[in-house]
C-alpha cells in the first residue's frame, strides 16, 4: 500500500514537473512578452481530475487555478527536483551574476536555485507590467495558497522588494505530495516543542472528584466539538478551539493529566517549557511562540504550555520598558492561545500569577490540589512494582496521614527505596529506605521530614 502511494505521488508530480519545464523552456526561450492565457493555451494544465495521488487530492481540496498551481509546483520543485531549476543559473555576460529579472535565491547548503516571488511572477507574466500587478494577489495574505498553508512569500528584510522573499513549502506539505506520511516534529528551534506521551492509563491518575469532573469536560468538547460546531452551525457564535488552565503544586498531575486525555482522545500532545522559551531579547519570545503555534496549527494537537509560571511571573506594574515587553509577550502567548483552533493548556503553579483581565479566555480553570491523605494512599499503594513486597513494619495508612506529598513526590521515594532494595539484592521494600526517600523529597522543597 506505502509503495502504491509512493508510486501515484511519483506520477502525478512527474506530468505536473514536465509541464513546468515545457512553461520555463517556452518563457527563457524568447517568449517573455507571451500572455499568460497564450502559454497555457500552447501547453495545458494537467488533468488531475480523476487522480488518486495526494497532490492531486490537493489540487481539487483546494480547486487551484493553473496560475495557483505552476506557483506551487514551482515552490515543491527544490524539494523534489532541483535540477529543473538550474536553467535559471544563468549569469549576464555584462555583470556576470544571475539575471535580476529570474528573481531566485541561493541556500546555506543547498547549492542550486531557490525560487522566489520574483520567479513566479517572470514565469506567469514575462515582461507584462500589467500581468504582474494582478498576479500580486497569487502570494497575499488572503490567497488561497496562503490561507491553506500551502505555501508562503517569506519575509524580507530592509526596504528590499516584496517578491524578493522566498518561496517557501512547509516540511507537513512536502511530505504529503511525496510520501503521503507526515513526519513527526523534531525538538529543534524551528520548533521549541516536545511530544510527550504515557504507559498509563486513566485508572493510574489519581485526582479529586471535582478535579477529574473538570478534566472530564474537556475530554467532552473533543468528542463533541465538530457536532457542536458544525451539525448545530454554532461555529458562528463561538470561537473555535478550547482554553484551559491547570493551575497547582509541582507534581499534583497536570502534565500527566495532559498525556492522557490526548491518549483516551487519540490526539497528540506537544509540551512546550516555557522557562526554556522565554529569551531576554526582545521580540525572541514572540518569535519562537509562533513557531509552534504555525507548526500545529491545523493538527490536531494538543499544546501544553509548562512552566508558565516564567512568563507570567515578569508581568508586574508598567514601570519600564523592560516591563512593557514582559507583558507584551504575555498578551502575545494569551492572544495565540485564544486563536488556536485545537486544545491549549496552560500549567501554571498559581493562579494568582495570570491577570484576571487574562482569566476569561479560558473555557476551563482547574485547581490540581496536593491530594488529601486518601488519595496519598492510593498513590502509594499503586506505585509500587508487583514484584516487590513492602516489609511488615510499614503502614502505608499511616504514612499517607504524616507526609503530605504530591504524586510526583510519592512516586520519587518509591523509585528511590526501590532501587536500594534491588542493590541489596532483595524484593523486599524496607521502612528505613521508604523513610529515606521520603526525607529526600522533603529536602527538596526545603522542609523538615
Amino acid at each position: 500500500m506505502v509503495d502504491l502511494v509512493l508510486q501515484q505521488n511519483a506520477d502525478a508530480l512527474q506530468r505536473e514537473l514536465t509541464w513546468l519545464e515545457q512553461l520555463l523552456t517556452h518563457r527563457l526561450g524568447g517568449e517573455q512578452a507571451k500572455e499568460w492565457s497564450e502559454l497555457i493555451g500552447a501547453y495545458p494544465v494537467p488533468d488531475m481530475a480523476s487522480d488518486p495521488s495526494v497532490y492531486a487530492e490537493l489540487i481539487r481540496k483546494h480547486q487551484l487555478m493553473p496560475e495557483e498551481r505552476v506557483v506551487f509546483i514551482l515552490a515543491l520543485t527544490p524539494h523534489i527536483r532541483p535540477v529543473i531549476l538550474d536553467v535559471f543559473l544563468q549569469k549576464s555576460d555584462l555583470q556576470h551574476q544571475m539575471y535580476s529579472e529570474f528573481g531566485g535565491s541561493r541556500g546555506k547548503n543547498h547549492i542550486g536555485f531557490i525560487p522566489t516571488g520574483e520567479t513566479a511572477a517572470y514565469l506567469l507574466a514575462g515582461h507584462d507590467l500589467a500581468a504582474r500587478f494582478r498576479l500580486s494577489t497569487l502570494l497575499d495574505s488572503e490567497s488561497t495558497l496562503v490561507k491553506q498553508n500551502l505555501l508562503w512569500l517569506e519575509s524580507v528584510a530592509g526596504e528590499e522588494p516584496i517578491w524578493a522573499g522566498i518561496l517557501s513549502v512547509s516540511d507537513e506539505v512536502v511530505d504529503q505530495v511525496t510520501t503521503g506520511k507526515i513526519r513527526k516534529p523534531r525538538f529543534s528551534m524551528e520548533f521549541p516543542a516536545q511530544r510527550i506521551e504515557t504507559r498509563m492509563d486513566w485508572t493510574d491518575l489519581v485526582l479529586n472528584t471535582k478535579t477529574k469532573e473538570a478534566v472530564l469536560e474537556i475530554e467532552t468538547w473533543i468528542r463533541q466539538e465538530e457536532a457542536l460546531m458544525n451539525d448545530w452551525g454554532m461555529n458562528k457564535r463561538l470561537k473555535p478551539g478550547y482554553n484551559a488552565l491547570f493551575f497547582g503544586p509541582p507534581g499534583t498531575g497536570k502534565s500527566l493529566t495532559a498525556s492522557l486525555i490526548g491518549k483516551r482522545t487519540g490526539k497528540e500532545v506537544y509540551r512546550i517549557d516555557l522557562s526554556r522559551l522565554v529569551s531576554k531579547y526582545i521580540g525572541e519570545t514572540e518569535k519562537n511562540l509562533s513557531k509552534v503555534f504555525d507548526k500545529a496549527e491545523n493538527k490536531g494537537w494538543i499544546l501544553f504550555f509548562d512552566e508558565a509560571d516564567a512568563l507570567f511571573g515578569k508581568r508586574t506594574s508598567v514601570s519600564d520598558s523592560h516591563d512593557r515587553y514582559a507583558n507584551q509577550e504575555v498578551s502575545y502567548l494569551l492572544q495565540r492561545i485564544e486563536d488556536y483552533s485545537g486544545l491549549a493548556v496552560l500549567a501554571s503553579n498559581l493562579k494568582s500569577n495570570i491577570d484576571s483581565a487574562f482569566i476569561r479566555r479560558f473555557q476551563s480553570i482547574i485547581h490540581f490540589p496536593m491530594p488529601a491523605a486518601g488519595e496519598r494512599e492510593k498513590l502509594w499503594r499503586q506505585g509500587f512494582s508487583t514484584s516487590s513486597q513492602l516489609a511488615e513494619d510499614i503502614d502505608l495508612r499511616q504514612i499517607s496521614r504524616d507526609y503530605e506529598m504530591a504524586g510526583g513526590s510519592i512516586i520519587n521515594a518509591i523509585g528511590y527505596s526501590s532501587l536500594m532494595a534491588l542493590d541489596r539484592g532483595t524484593t523486599v521494600i524496607s521502612r528505613t529506605d521508604l523513610l529515606a526517600g521520603i526525607t529526600k523529597e522533603y529536602n527538596k522543597e526545603g522542609r523538615s521530614a
